[in-house]
């Protein structure tokens, strides 16, 4: 039996530059945002119905958008715990879920001695909450469908936690303990990082199909970081054009050396001319992007440390729909050696086309005078 619990909010607040949804789902649907959760959650399944074993698989799931709607949409066999009675209600048009985190918490609590493994849909909030309760009583495995996901216990994709699960029962995954780590959504939104370690899970692990946990950049690279975005500033200010800046503290190292008022967290779009630097929307969401596409913009992004991704952790407002309209060698990324080790790096924007054309290699500024090939997968 393999338990799956869906957070059906998760992932609404990151093209709509608000870093999260804890707190302020009705927010981020006036900005725009919809439900994105439940059609990840379709990936997973859908390429976990192409596996041979899955015919082996029974699910253990929560009521409605918790995780039964979407199986209905399936040939696994389920069954449902019936904890409550779910609600809706609309916010402009949108039908959202009254589910809250103690929805989570009640289900994963219900899992515990019937399930082999409890997979969730969510970010590092419900990850918080489901390992709060199961501890490392249970295997867990996140199917990424939230903005941050700093944990080390998500798979890279939707489709490769399905991949997991198929190793997993076929005893070819081994179990880890892996840390879960949450921040302050709040203080995230105002460029504060507060981040904290709240358990440790177990986790099955393939090679290339979890992720690692957030990592800080090493005391010893922080001057040589420095120094690059210093090189990257001065190539940028040669070249007028506008210019969509990521997030993160290496980007940020950049705007200041610009002279604008970035974010530290969010994305900024800066327009360039005459060897001086203009910002024109701070903390820009994905429609701020959307509206620039046609001026053939270039994007500055780094790597995360730990996770290796640099599309689809933490900076959704790069959506398909954005990158899609920017060729590859519009893209220029910067990150410290230790970012990069294991010489790949990671997109997924849940669009196998847009994924498909950005993977490859791709040029990495590892110091002021020295660029490096590192694959995209």
């Amino acid at each position: 039996m393999i338990g799956l619990i869906i957070n059906p909010i998760a992932g609404m607040g990151g093209k709509v530059a608000l870093k999260g949804t804890d707190g302020v789902v009705e927010e981020a649907i006036r900005r725009g945002a919809r439900p994105v959760a439940p059609d990840l959650v379709r990936l997973f399944l859908g390429e976990l119905s192409h596996y041979g074993e899955s015919a082996e698989i029974e699910f253990l799931t929560g009521p409605g958008p918790l995780g039964e709607d979407v199986l209905r949409e399936f040939d696994f066999p389920f069954e449902v715990i019936r904890h409550r009675k779910v609600t809706y209600r609309t916010v402009d048009g949108v039908r959202i879920p009254d589910t809250t985190s103690e929805d989570t918490r009640e289900l994963a609590g219900a899992m515990v001695g019937k399930v082999d493994l409890l997979l969730f849909a969510g970010g590092d909030g419900t990850a918080r909450d489901v390992v709060g309760v199961v501890d490392e009583r249970v295997p867990v495995l996140g199917i990424p469908t939230g903005v941050k996901m700093y944990s080390g216990v998500f798979a890279t994709s939707p489709e490769d936690a399905a991949r997991v699960l198929v190793e997993f029962l076929k005893g070819k995954a081994r179990l880890e303990e892996r840390e879960v780590r949450d921040i302050d959504e709040d203080a995230y939104r105002h460029d504060e990082v507060s981040a904290r370690t709240y358990g440790k899970a177990i986790v099955p692990v393939v090679e290339t199909l979890v992720q690692g946990s957030k990592e800080r950049v090493p005391i010893d690279e922080e001057d040589e970081l420095e120094a690059i975005a210093e090189a990257v500033a001065e190539e940028i200010l040669e070249s007028d054009g506008v210019y969509f800046l990521g997030s993160g503290s290496t980007v940020k190292r950049i705007k200041d050396m610009l002279g604008i008022d970035g974010t530290l967290l969010g994305v900024d779009i800066v327009e360039v001319r005459d060897g001086k630097a203009r910002l024109l929307v701070k903390d820009a969401a994905e429609r701020d992007l959307l509206k620039f596409v046609e001026r053939n913009p270039r994007i500055v992004v780094t790597v995360i440390g730990g996770m290796g991704f640099l599309f689809g952790r933490g900076n959704q407002q790069f959506s398909a729909e954005v990158l899609r309209h920017i060729p590859k060698e519009n893209i220029t990324v910067v990150a410290t050696p230790s970012k990069i080790r294991d010489g790949v790096v990671r997109v997924y924007t849940g669009d196998r086309e847009v994924d498909e054309r950005l993977r490859g290699y791709i040029r990495v500024r590892v110091s002021p005078w020295m660029e490096r090939m590192v694959r995209v997968v």
